[in-house]
């Protein structure tokens, strides 16, 4: 090998660390970030934990206990097998501009001890003004799809997100939790897959 390919080696190898070591940083950061946004969701939802004061703060109960199990249909949103809990839904903050410490939905799980506070979710309406799907702390909404029948009108077209505020397998922002159990519920539902509909993805 020649001395100037070997520097030119020692060089590309040099970039590549630089550009690893700066990527690792930059996803440290954005974690970081991330975890600081989640941290004060957190803080902010504290009151929820008792059902009743969301309920006063005009949060009502779906009474449904939602759960998936799993199945894959064609055409349909993929939802891994898990529950998505009861939720309990803030209609008049519907439509209006999406606010990360004030989910339009919280959700709860059924337990020997009452109502367990574990998660929340963002709901965005198909309107024609949407031009791409809403994000969040840094993550897209999942859809648009059909409004979860029984419990909310096929025609409510929309994108959601959900956030764990527990651990969750499939992941933080995934739309069902399998840690989260409806065998306590005294409605549990076991929901299909919601059907995609045309729009921004």
């Amino acid at each position: 090998m020649t001395r100037t390919a070997s520097l030119g080696r020692c060089g590309v190898l040099a970039l590549t660390s630089l550009i690893g070591a700066w990527l690792g940083v930059a996803t440290a950061g954005a974690e970081d970030a991330n975890k600081a946004d989640i941290d004060a969701l957190r803080k902010s939802l504290a009151k929820y934990e008792d059902y009743t004061a969301a309920v006063r703060d005009l949060y009502l109960s779906t009474v449904g206990c939602v759960y998936y199990s799993g199945e894959k249909i064609p055409g349909a949103m993929d939802y891994p097998k898990g529950a998505m809990g009861i939720h309990f839904v803030n209609v008049p903050s519907i439509g209006q501009k999406l606010d990360p410490m004030h989910p339009n939905v919280l959700i709860y799980e059924p337990t020997k001890k009452g109502l367990r506070l574990v998660g929340v979710e963002w709901l965005v309406p198909l309107t024609p003004d949407i031009k791409a799907p809403p994000k969040l702390f840094g993550q897209t909404f999942m859809g648009p799809m059909e409004g979860h029948y029984p419990l909310i009108p096929r025609e409510f077209v929309h994108y959601d997100l959900h956030a764990w505020l527990g651990d969750n397998p499939n992941g933080m922002f995934s739309p069902t939790n399998p840690n989260v159990k409806c065998n306590k519920a005294e409605f549990p539902m076991l929901e299909k897959p919601t059907k995609m509909m045309p729009g921004p993805m």
